[in-house]
């Protein structure tokens, strides 16, 4: 099984080579041919050891247990002792100091930037190891300031990383609470149907039984996942509408279709049911004429629910009315964020719905 390395794994790696790179540049003169004698020597390892240690030392100890528990006094203490470790050790000044002799009498070298131009003619004493080694200091602080923005930065991309899951748990715990209001209100409803059926010795109770029985399966087999086949979802519905039509009196028309090519499709399991539910339950009539009309239109690239009843008065609480399609609403909004088109008409005395899903 192939290693997979993380990215910031690679960028530190990448970092490094170029930070410990440069002393072997400057120090193995223009034809590199001092290279292995500067890669091999122990001042050149004191060199990258010290600031490579002195780095993750910072990141991963110092900072956390100190800087970001608010113990400011002892982390300047700690970063003032790092300093004067620093000094005593003088790594880039050892590692320079070490190949001073290798510059001298080298026809055509130029001395590193850093150096003063009658460096290698007047060589400075006493030797530059006991001199304050300004470039080194500048290096440790470099490093420090490095370490400590990398480090804040870790640990405010993981402070919005932890909010947007904390956000996604949040939506997930509410589109979960939102189905357990839905699944209940439509099963009970369902059941109240078919108590009818049987106090009036239907002949069609047992077959609106095994309806129910594939809704129910549907309903606690498939209905709990975010997406589902189209298809299973308008199996549920007809065996719903066919339900509702075994009790409509002779004054009620039902018109229900469907259109287009449901396979390979997938849909958010009952966003269409509370829609068909309220032209049931609020569109008919024993002593007015109504027309409900139902209608699926499936699409290349969406899918339509068009729904239009009658409204009627009925004694039911007005808060309850408005539950199933509030909640649905919200799940819409979860899983369709921009992607789906809710029109809902009742004027003229007609409940039209329009809901469009891409």
């Amino acid at each position: 099984m192939p290693l997979k390395l993380k990215p910031y794994f690679i960028y530190h790696l990448l970092g490094w080579l170029v930070f410990i790179s440069l002393p072997l540049i400057f120090l193995s003169g223009q034809n590199g041919d001092k290279f292995l004698d500067v890669l091999s020597s122990y001042q050149y390892w004191l060199f990258a050891g010290c600031y490579i240690s002195v780095f993750y030392l910072h990141s991963n100890i110092i900072i956390p247990r100190f800087y970001l528990q608010k113990k400011i006094a002892l982390y300047i203490t700690i970063i003032a002792s790092l300093f004067l470790i620093t000094l005593l050790l003088q790594p880039f000044g050892t590692l320079i100091e070490s190949q001073r002799p290798q510059f001298q009498g080298r026809q055509g070298f130029q001395p590193p930037l850093s150096f003063p131009p009658n460096f290698i003619k007047n060589p400075p004493h006493p030797p530059s190891k006991q001199r304050l080694d300004i470039v080194g200091v500048f290096i440790l602080m470099m490093v420090l300031a490095l370490s400590f923005a990398l480090e804040i930065a870790r640990k405010w991309q993981k402070s919005i990383q932890d909010a947007a899951r904390a956000e996604a748990d949040k939506a997930n715990a509410e589109l979960s609470f939102l189905k357990a209001q839905i699944n209940p209100h439509f099963l009970f409803n369902t059941l109240n149907n078919i108590y009818s059926l049987a106090v009036i010795k239907s002949e069609v109770t047992a077959d609106s039984i095994m309806k129910l029985s594939n809704i129910m399966r549907y309903v606690t087999d498939e209905a709990t996942e975010d997406f589902v086949p189209l298809q299973d979802e308008i199996n549920c519905l007809t065996d719903y509408i066919e339900l509702q039509r075994l009790r409509l009196g002779k004054k009620v028309t039902l018109e229900y279709d469907i259109s287009g090519d449901a396979s390979y499709k997938k849909i958010t399991p009952l966003i269409l049911m509370p829609f068909i539910e309220n032209v049931f339950k609020y569109g008919t009539s024993n002593h007015e004429p109504s027309t409900i009309t139902i209608k699926i239109i499936v699409e290349e690239l969406t899918v339509n629910l068009f729904t239009s009843n009658k409204i009627f008065i009925h004694k039911e609480s007005i808060e309850r009315k408005g539950v199933g399609i509030a909640n649905t609403i919200k799940r819409l909004q979860h899983l369709y964020p921009n992607r789906f088109l809710l029109n809902i008409d009742d004027s003229n005395g007609e409940y039209k719905v329009h809901l469009t899903l891409q």
